[in-house]
């Protein structure tokens, strides 16, 4: 059974955790586990949620699925564990930090600053196999992070969401945009970011609208070294 955060996502997750689509789930993971090579290890895959409280997140970066290489994935969407190369969306999603606040890339991919700034990095399918993108996909992790997403846009406070790419795209009918805020653009990967996600300044937007809801922004700024 895999260890259900203890902080205030717990109760959101237990609740879905009764739900026949969660149990299925579970059968399918602990198969995956016994069999196969499967990222992240089990008790990362709830990394996102463990760092970033259900009323701490001011801004979602939405994901797809883990990375597919060993020691790589660790739980958040784009980032990667301290001593791996650091990957082409992550590098690019670095060159236009550098372009919109002038911060310089960091030699490591290890995001859990910004987690711990606020910013919830979840993907939409929170494991997978070795070597094998998208393999989880359709076995029930849609429907919990659907959830999620659900009882996030319930909050008051405004949260800022960060859609990148189709997939995550696809989750904005899901937003209530009088209350919170969406900023959408093609996906950083090196087979999309040109065709619009350079020049849309996503960090410094998200500051801008957390600043005219009277909250603190976000410091963007990594650590050089972890």
């Amino acid at each position: 059974m895999i260890e259900l955060p203890t902080n205030s996502w717990g109760p959101i997750l237990k609740d879905e955790s009764s739900k026949s689509y969660y149990q299925q789930l579970q059968k399918f993971l602990a198969k995956e586990y016994q069999g196969n090579t499967v990222y992240p290890p089990q008790n990362q895959i709830f990394e996102a949620l463990k760092l970033t409280p259900y009323e701490k997140v001011k801004v979602v970066i939405l994901g797809q699925d883990p990375y597919h290489g060993p020691n790589q994935a660790h739980g958040l969407s784009f980032s990667v564990l301290p001593g791996n190369k650091i990957p082409p969306s992550l590098r690019n999603i670095y060159k236009e930090l550098a372009s919109d606040l002038g911060y310089q890339p960091v030699v490591h991919g290890y995001l859990e600053k910004w987690a711990r700034e606020g910013v919830l990095l979840l993907n939409t399918v929170l494991t997978v196999r070795d070597g094998q993108a998208n393999s989880h996909r359709n076995q029930g992790w849609e429907v919990l992070t659907d959830e999620l997403i659900n009882r996030l846009n319930e909050r008051q406070e405004p949260i800022v969401f960060i859609l990148w790419g189709k997939p995550a795209q696809s989750k904005a009918s899901m937003i209530d945009t009088d209350r919170h805020v969406i900023l959408e653009a093609p996906h950083p990967s090196p087979l999309s970011a040109h065709r619009g996600f350079f020049g849309t300044r996503p960090f410094s937007q998200t500051n801008q609208a957390l600043i005219h809801h009277g909250q603190k922004p976000i410091d963007w700024q990594l650590p050089e070294t972890v």
